[in-house]
């Protein structure tokens, strides 16, 4: 929202700089995102003073140069070479000194010393246009004598810099997306820090029926989406281009002056929040207006130009016969205000915020008018408002009011009453405030004390403050004008003891593992829970499927319609990224919720059964594992690598090897992929290489290889583990492989299994270190060499227990696999 400092103080008294206005309003909550100085001249006339010229002669080199010296006030006269044919000795004049920077449209020059025609001048004696202040270009700009030589040319025309303070609006403060609005909490502000200041508006008494020659009638069909409905018409406008006052002030705010009934609209708007729309009112058929929806289908074609189609949750305005806006939020091709219009109707009403708010997003239009309708305006100011802009009408277009006006407003909008305790109020604040202070601030904020006791007050608050309808938003309203800075740090420190549980063992091993990827060169990225429809609303990734999806029930927009059932999609569209920036070594990891929801499981006398929330760790890595290294060659990233970083994240919580089963994962999010799951069958883990459409859906074109980690179930899992520590073994672990001979089918997991399970208590490690296919092997037949390290902790093996055990594993090996010894 952008405020105009000049603007503002209108409105307010108030003679703080702009840098402690700014300061003023974010500390009541409306943080001033940046200040910015907004000049009425580019330049703001720096470097041009007032002079008078001493001397005038021919120059000798020149038919039309003069050679003048010139008085600035700062001593010695400085000699200016000067083209005007109106220069002459005696004059006061307008000087442009050395280093003086001047505009031509967008285009500048700085003021040099320079020879002209071989005589050195100091400077520029300048015209009208040349500075900005006038369009006359016949010859220099002569003052009057009384002019003070050495004046800053600044202070000479009184010439006042605006500031444009830009205030970043939250979603619940619509009463403060207007001057007036943001003056109201400035008033509050001065006045409980004792500044003598008033809050002020202009106020109607200009307001005058001419005559009944135009009278609308108005009619509302729909009550739901429209609360109130005014209008009033003006005839025999000029629509001509705004006075310059009302120019400099939209421009200052952003906006484009188009016409002077246009601007009339768009200043209102800007100064007291209620959005008004314009009416050609030869467009208006049958000299009545009607407030209804369409029947679904019905073209509409906009302001712009684009065509919509408008069905029975879009709120039209419209004539006797068709609609000429969609209410709220964009007029209608032909209804606006043209040069050759001569009479408007000018409207001003109250709709229903999420009525528009549903129109405009589905229409996919967002304008001044609809954010602040969107949001709540106030339903008390429509009339207010109506007759402001028509008084300006009357000034500025010559018109004349040409009905009474006309306000429908069948069920008027209550205030809200709110029962406020003053010790409510200081338990929430932390501080004893006082009740005088209390009171104070309430009132400088419009609310009225409709009664009080010792206890408290009964308040009502005005309609227009939407987010105060709560104590809770009373005492955020006072102490946010109080100041929260004011409020002191206590001296006292109250804790309470705590058990440490389950999730504070998550956390802890969250930030084991987290350190642990930093170490590896990982870098973790944050995204949004909410993830695009198009995700999951197909059926070629059948591991999310659009039944089991959790949707947003009012989505703001498309790309946040659901709940993301997985993590891998955020974290693509981090490395698409990064990747579009030329980072494409990279490594990621999330820790975050995944949501589902079971159809079969909904309960309507327990809604909440059928949604589940896991926590997930996700990893991804893509790019080259080396780069550019000159003690290593360039290599890839591969399956293996991203294997690694999952085992040890698992070795590292407790999760022992004996503990998981791994197969080859049957997800179609990847195309080689292994799933680890614990001996109940649950799944703990899935990690391999995304396939390339699914890399593709997020714009990514690289090979990613990526881990799931369900870390609910992985805490599970290791919630019985116990941490136990003993001494080191006194007695030396036994080595010993076998080279393998197994169909092609078999994986390295299926071996480790059959071997843990042959050998439950020596059997330390299992390990693959050589894998061989091809020439000398059976056709369909390839060779694991397996590394067992056997050890026991109490004793030495000998011979006959170490080939008791190897045995044993061969024997299981060849029975269950059909594997044989090379």
């Amino acid at each position: 929202m952008n405020i105009s400092y000049k603007w503002l103080k209108e409105y307010v008294d108030f003679d703080l700089t702009p840098q402690e206005t700014a300061d003023a309003l974010t500390s009541t909550g409306l943080e001033v995102d940046a200040l910015e100085e907004v000049q009425a001249i580019k330049g703001g006339l720096k470097g041009l003073f007032v002079g008078k010229v001493l001397t005038c002669e021919a120059h000798p080199n020149s038919d039309h140069l003069h050679i003048t010296t010139v008085d600035l006030g700062k001593g010695e006269p400085q000699q200016i070479v000067c083209g005007a044919p109106n220069v002459a000795a005696g004059q006061k004049v307008i000087v442009a000194d050395l280093g003086c920077v001047l505009y031509d449209g967008d285009k500048e020059f700085v003021i040099k010393k320079s020879k002209l025609r071989g005589v050195e001048s100091l400077g520029m004696i300048c015209a009208e246009d040349e500075i900005g202040v006038g369009t006359d270009h016949a010859g220099i700009m002569v003052l009057p004598e009384e002019a003070v030589v050495g004046t800053p040319a600044a202070e000479y025309f009184h010439l006042e810099s605006d500031w444009l303070i830009d205030i970043d609006i939250t979603a619940n403060r619509a009463d403060a997306l207007s001057h007036y609005g943001v003056a109201r909490d400035l008033y509050a502000w001065l006045v409980q820090r004792g500044y003598q200041t008033s809050l002020h508006r202009p106020d109607c008494s200009k307001f005058v029926v001419d005559n009944e020659d135009l009278p609308i009638d108005v009619e509302i069909e729909n009550h739901e989406a429209c609360k109130r409905y005014a209008c009033v018409s003006i005839t025999d406008c000029e629509v001509k281009e705004s006075p310059k006052w009302l120019q400099e002030k939209l421009t200052t705010v952003g906006l484009r002056p188009i016409n002077n009934i246009v601007d009339i609209t768009n200043y209102i708007l800007m100064a007291y929040g209620q959005p008004m729309h314009c009416f050609d009112a030869d467009m208006v058929t049958g000299h009545k207006i009607v407030v209804r929806t369409q029947p679904e289908g019905t073209k509409f074609v906009t302001l712009d130009g684009e065509e919509h189609i408008l069905g029975e949750h879009d709120l039209s305005i419209c004539n006797a016969e068709e609609p000429m806006c969609i209410a709220g939020i964009f007029g209608g091709k032909g209804s606006g205000t043209y040069e050759t219009t001569r009479n408007v109707v000018l409207e001003s009403a109250y709709f229903h915020p999420t009525w528009i708010r549903k129109s405009a997003r589905r229409h996919g239009l967002s304008t001044d008018s609809s954010f602040r309708f969107e949001r709540g305006v106030d339903p008390n100011g429509t009339i207010y408002a109506l007759k402001q802009a028509a008084i300006l009408c009357k000034e500025l277009a010559g018109g004349k009011v040409s009905m009474q006006i006309k306000d429908v407003y069948p069920e008027p909008l209550p205030n809200f009453p709110v029962r406020l305790n003053y010790e409510y109020c200081d338990r929430l604040i932390g501080k004893r405030l006082g009740v005088e202070t209390i009171k104070s601030i309430a009132t400088s904020l419009e609310m009225k004390i409709e009664g009080e006791d010792a206890n408290g007050l009964d308040l009502v608050v005005p309609a227009y403050r939407v987010d105060v309808q709560r104590p809770c938003d009373v005492v955020e309203d006072i102490l946010r004008i109080y100041g929260y800075n004011n409020v002191e740090i206590p001296t006292q420190l109250k804790s309470s003891l705590t058990v440490p549980d389950e999730h504070d063992k998550e956390h802890r091993l969250i930030n084991i593992v987290s350190e642990q990827l930093v170490g590896c060169g990982f870098n973790e990225i944050l995204n949004n829970s909410m993830s695009k429809s198009s995700y999951y609303d197909h059926d070629e990734l059948n591991a999310y499927r659009w039944a089991n999806t959790v949707k947003v029930m009012n989505p703001l927009s498309a790309d946040l319609g659901v709940m993301r059932q997985s993590l891998v999609f955020g974290g693509l569209e981090s490395l698409a990224r990064n990747i579009n920036r030329k980072r494409s070594n990279l490594k990621f990891f999330e820790v975050g919720n995944a949501y589902h929801y079971d159809p079969e499981k909904d309960d309507h006398d327990n809604s909440i059964v059928a949604y589940r929330q896991e926590s997930h760790l996700a990893l991804w890595i893509t790019g080259k594992r080396v780069e550019g290294s000159w003690a290593h060659p360039d290599e890839d990233t591969s399956f293996y690598e991203l294997k690694a970083y999952v085992e040890n994240i698992l070795r590292r919580v407790g999760v022992a090897g004996g503990m998981v089963v791994s197969s080859q994962s049957e997800n179609n999010l990847f195309s080689e992929a292994l799933v680890l799951k614990n001996r109940g069958g649950k799944v703990l883990c899935e990690y391999g290489k995304l396939t390339k459409k699914v890399c593709h859906t997020c714009g990514v074109e690289k090979d990613v290889y990526y881990a799931d980690i369900n870390w609910t179930a992985v805490m599970k899992a290791i919630k019985k583990n116990k941490v136990e520590f003993k001494e080191l073994s006194k007695y030396p672990a036994v080595s010993r492989d076998l080279a393998l001979l197994i169909d092609s089918n078999v994986e390295f997991a299926q071996i480790e299994q059959i071997a843990r399970q042959s050998e439950k208590k020596l059997l330390k490690e299992v390990d693959l270190f050589d894998v061989y296919q091809g020439k000398n092997l059976p056709a369909g037949k390839k060779s694991y060499a397996v590394n067992f390290i056997l050890e026991d902790e109490e004793r030495t093996l000998n011979d006959k227990q170490i080939d008791a055990i190897m045995q044993k594993i061969i024997k299981n090996l060849t029975n269950k696999l059909g594997a044989e010894l090379r």
